[in-house]
């Protein structure tokens, strides 16, 4: 299992080692090839975009290829199992496309594991609007205590699923959806994988709040806890004009984080203390309650840090707050002391200056 449970009784992942994500083909092996889709480069694609979204949601993840590289079947399963080991907690995602004129997709596990995931990933491609067929495994004919095909029988204790995203020589309808649909196809799986386990799923969106009737940006933001000012940046407006059912982008708590303390000295003045300190006396006042200049010897004082603090909320990760403050994964990972993408709601995040 690539689960074991806290004191609290709560699932956690720590047992799980990685996961490989297996572009089908390559190079000088093209795969399927019709109706203008060439395997080999449709499950690049695939590959690529699951990979970075469950980097995106704090998962350890390895390419067995990044390019239009050969990888012959013995070089293909040295990366699989150099990547994070010959573990049952690795898992190993490899992505065809499928030919033979039928139509729909397909999910292939060893016959080592359970159809737990494989059932998971066909459930979450039919809701994304593909035509589901079937989960099974496949036994090699001349000895069926192994499995058919390499990525599964050689690929030792991981658990490894081949999932097959439709016909490129289909006289349904997946030419089209392999063509146009197969993002929201890679998204399926990314959910089904973060469903089996157990991570919190975002599809990366920012909050949005619904204009209502007698809305203005003022009353949203001060309801959202924002300005009118940062309401117009995020959503990109030039004046104050909202219109009823507007979608409109939400920023998350920003707040500045006070800590240290600086003890009034006899010669001291605010503009002083707040010149030493980098901060304007107006700041001074406000964190301290002052309703003019006049401060004593021996007084303490509210000095701010200078950082900016974001918490948490339901629906971000890394990757979209980062988007959102104008910085990047690495630099919120290193000013926070981060080992790993996850993120908690509620949690505070230091923000680069």
């Amino acid at each position: 299992m690539l689960f074991s449970y806290n004191k609290l009784g709560e699932i956690m992942i720590k047992n799980l080692k990685g996961i490989v994500i297996d572009a089908g083909h390559g190079g000088t092996d093209s795969g399927a090839v019709g109706n203008g889709i060439i395997e080999k480069d449709l499950t690049l694609k695939i590959a690529t975009y699951i990979a970075n979204r469950l980097k995106e949601l704090g998962l350890p993840v390895t390419l067995t290829r990044t390019d239009d590289t050969t990888l012959e079947p013995k070089n293909r399963v040295n990366k699989i199992l150099s990547a994070y080991g010959n573990d049952p907690n690795v898992l190993v995602l490899s992505n065809h496309i499928n030919a033979g004129g039928g139509d729909g997709t397909e999910v292939i596990y060893a016959l080592r594991n359970d159809d737990t995931l494989a059932k998971l990933i066909l459930n979450e491609l039919g809701k994304s609007g593909q035509n589901t067929r079937k989960v099974y495994q496949r036994r090699l004919p001349s000895n069926p205590s192994k499995d058919y095909y390499y990525i599964h029988r050689e690929t030792g204790k991981t658990e490894p699923i081949i999932v097959e995203y439709g016909f490129l020589d289909s006289k349904g309808d997946d030419v089209n959806q392999l063509k146009n649909n197969y993002e929201t196809y890679a998204e399926a799986v990314v959910k089904a994988i973060t469903e089996y386990l157990n991570v919190p799923y975002s599809k990366n969106k920012t909050d949005y709040y619904v204009v209502q009737k007698g809305d203005t940006l003022y009353s949203i933001a001060l309801k959202n806890n924002t300005t009118v000012t940062k309401l117009k940046e995020l959503n990109n407006l030039i004046d104050n004009t909202i219109s009823i059912g507007q979608n409109l982008l939400l920023p998350g708590t920003v707040s500045t984080e006070i800590s240290d303390y600086y003890i009034v000295k006899n010669g001291d003045t605010l503009y002083g203390i707040a010149l030493a300190n980098n901060v304007s006396v107006d700041e001074l006042k406000k964190i301290n309650n002052l309703n003019n200049n006049l401060i004593n010897i021996g007084q303490k004082l509210l000095l701010p840090n200078n950082k900016k603090i974001y918490t948490v909320k339901s629906g971000d990760t890394l990757y979209s707050i980062a988007k959102r403050f104008n910085t990047n994964i690495n630099e919120l990972k290193n000013i926070n002391n981060l080992t790993s993408n996850l993120l908690n709601i509620g949690q505070d995040l230091i923000l680069p200056n």
